[in-house]
């Protein structure tokens, strides 16, 4: 197993990793940013970085996988791609997310768009959409807060469970989606958000 650094927004590396590591079975695109604001708040540079980072990564990276993928699924019978939305996307709006919300119902639709186009061809694409995960990223936007107490005790409250998930709570999920035990999968956008979206 081969572990490296990768800016996912560096076209030419992600060309140069794909080429080194070789076909895959499975891609699970998961970096991302959540730029904070209402639309008003948003600059054009704000906006850019998100879809960049959001979703222009997936696109890029699927499509320097993808012509592995399609030769591995010939001998295996399926591949499998993974694609990090969230709850607050084309399925529920959330205050000061306009940028996230909008880059994240982008990466549903675009996750729809490749399962349709190759699942004749053994690829499924599926989008993972998490309720709020207790994370360095979540950790460092609590930080940045006004009022970092207030702000950790606002995430908890809107989660219908009474707490934060958990990266345990999300790894089944992604393991699942991404092996043959989720064979007769596709295209879809899998909620794991503690029941916000009831």
């Amino acid at each position: 197993m081969e572990i490296a650094a990768l800016d996912v927004t560096d076209a030419d590396a992600i060309v140069d990793i794909v080429g080194r590591v070789g076909r895959l079975d499975g891609l699970f695109n998961c970096a991302g940013i959540v730029p904070h604001g209402t639309i008003l708040d948003l600059t054009d540079a704000e906006w850019e970085r998100s879809v960049a980072l959001n979703v222009t990564s997936m696109v890029r990276l699927t499509r320097a996988v993808l012509p592995g993928m399609l030769e591995r699924a010939d001998e295996t019978g399926t591949a499998s791609i993974l694609n990090m939305a969230s709850m607050a996307s084309s399925v529920k709006g959330f205050v000061n997310r306009t940028a996230y919300g909008a880059t994240k119902a982008a990466v549903i639709g675009l996750t729809k768009g490749i399962a349709a186009d190759f699942v004749a061809q053994g690829i499924r694409c599926n989008a993972l959409c998490p309720g709020t995960v207790d994370t360095p990223s979540l950790r460092g936007r609590i930080a940045a807060a006004a009022d970092p107490v207030q702000a950790e005790k606002d995430f908890i409250a809107r989660q219908p469970m009474g707490r934060l998930a958990t990266v345990e709570d999300i790894v089944p999920m992604v393991v699942y989606l991404l092996s043959d035990e989720s064979r007769f999968v596709t295209g879809q956008a899998v909620l794991v958000d503690g029941g916000v979206t009831i």
